[in-house]
């Protein structure tokens, strides 16, 4: 009996996924059981539950490793699983107004999420290649139905197939990679590989296999060359759908990078350092270019998106303590940043529907003051001008490439950063100088309070959380060093 207890006490590093999972298929017997289609009680109750979760792992951390070496948690992991679950719940309220028109009001929508953001969460606590794998596919097969979660909907059926397809081809490029690696060290426990990269040296069979696991990884970070999934599959997706897709699951993929490279491959640092390069400026110079020919919202969204994993990869290629910290700080502000552009485009809605294009969103000042001031202050963030958000952001990331005498990279991130401001600024132009086509509908309440928060947090950032993030980053990063 008192072996048993034990036993169970040792689980506490995992007490945030076994809650998740626990209260994930809870909430699914709830939806079965309350047999309706339209289950506010799950939707509510996915938003508490994530809520809850979050409480435990920032108030009851505890660190330590399990299931033989398989699940990690530190310092490092907890941070990135709050913005997980931050991502999550702000998605889930994303969808709650209106949630009928989005197709996101089966309480399969929210189980769905639940169960890709406990994916997610063991993707951040991977220790072994193989658990890795697990949580990525856990979190995969969710973003699959959810894409197309609208059925009645060609787009989003056309979505979840691209997704699903393009998807299965990254996750046989990554398991290729991970066979490559378990044939030249032996071992797929991520502590194992560092002792035997230490031992043995490098090999070229162990380069391959780092190579197609990065790029493996990369898709689900939609950087260039593997972004070719993220303009369809955003534009198709149902907006709370794509908004999901956009923050928490970057966050997870960016996480496993982070921890591949600066704690496994360490040993072998000049290697990946080329390959996390390339994808960088591949994905900052493809975005800033492709963007300006956009007319969708939606696929500006994507190929923005593309463009700051470009400038997180800045920041990771240095390898150091300091570009760790940079990469953990872009990504809190990515997440903000990018939750609030979702609550303004759905926060815009006329009688003919949500607006699709950008030339939809003429008029706004005038008539939605307060969505267009969020959305203008969102794009300037996006740019990076000071002193919202997002410069900061920007800030750490070229800092961390300058300390490394990453002096080309640095340079070639602030010329992209510079033509990013173009179709930024267009949308601010269109929403102030623009006429009005149509009138727009009355913003939900949920929404305002999303704005709200996340404009208070792009303005205020360095007054408010900007230190007290910055040190968390600090003693995350140390975990890893």
């Amino acid at each position: 009996m008192n072996s048993d207890v034990i036993d169970f006490a040792s689980l506490a590093p995992a007490y945030p996924e076994m809650l998740l999972a626990v209260g994930a298929v809870l909430l699914l017997l709830v939806g079965v059981a309350v047999n309706k289609e339209r289950s506010l009680l799950v939707s509510y109750g996915a938003v508490l539950l994530l809520l809850a979760v979050a409480v435990l792992v920032m108030f009851a951390p505890i660190d330590g490793v399990l299931f033989n070496g398989a699940f990690i948690a530190d310092s490092f992991a907890r941070y990135m699983k709050m913005l997980v679950l931050g991502g999550s719940a702000f998605s889930l309220l994303l969808a709650l107004p209106r949630d009928e028109e989005n197709g996101t009001h089966k309480f399969e929508f929210s189980v769905l999420v639940l169960l890709a953001t406990l994916g997610m969460m063991m993707m951040v606590s991977a220790n072994d290649l193989m658990s890795l794998y697990v949580g990525l596919e856990l979190q995969s097969l969710s973003l699959y139905v959810l894409a197309a979660i609208k059925r009645d909907d060609s787009r989003g059926t056309e979505a979840g197939l691209k997704y699903f397809v393009l998807s299965a081809l990254s996750s046989g490029l990554l398991l290729y990679g991970a066979s490559l690696i378990y044939g030249f060290t032996g071992h797929t426990n991520l502590q194992e590989i560092v002792r035997a990269i230490a031992v043995e040296g490098r090999s070229i069979g162990l380069i391959f296999g780092v190579v197609f696991l990065l790029a493996g990884i990369a898709f689900k970070i939609s950087a260039v060359p593997f972004h070719m999934w993220t303009p369809d599959v955003y534009e198709g997706a149902p907006t709370p759908v794509t908004a999901f897709l956009a923050t928490a699951p970057k966050v997870a993929a960016m996480t496993l990078m982070v921890r591949l490279v600066i704690d496994t491959f360490q040993g072998i640092t000049q290697d990946w350092q080329q390959i996390v390069i390339f994808l960088s400026i591949a994905s900052m110079v493809l975005a800033a270019f492709a963007a300006i020919g956009q007319k969708s919202i939606k696929r500006l969204i994507a190929y923005s998106s593309i463009g700051h994993v470009g400038f997180a990869l800045v920041s990771l290629s240095s390898g150091t303590q300091g570009g760790v910290e940079g990469v953990m700080i872009y990504m809190a502000i990515y997440v903000v940043m990018t939750i609030a552009m979702f609550a303004c485009i759905l926060a815009l809605r006329t009688d003919a529907g949500y607006v699709d294009n950008i030339s939809d969103l003429a008029g706004a000042a005038q008539q939605r003051p307060f969505v267009a001031a969020v959305m203008a202050v969102t794009m300037f963030s996006l740019i990076g001008m000071p002193p919202l958000a997002g410069f900061f952001a920007k800030w750490h990331a070229f800092l961390a490439a300058i300390d490394a005498q990453l002096y080309v990279l640095a340079v070639i991130g602030v010329l992209a950063s510079a033509v990013s401001a173009f179709y930024y600024l267009r949308v601010v132009k269109v929403m102030y100088f623009d006429e009005p086509v149509r009138a727009f509908e009355a913003v939900p309440m949920a929404l305002n309070i999303v704005m709200g928060v996340t404009g208070f947090l792009m303005v205020t950032y360095y007054f408010t959380v900007g230190g007290p993030l910055a040190n968390l980053a600090h003693i995350a990063a140390g975990s890893l060093f």
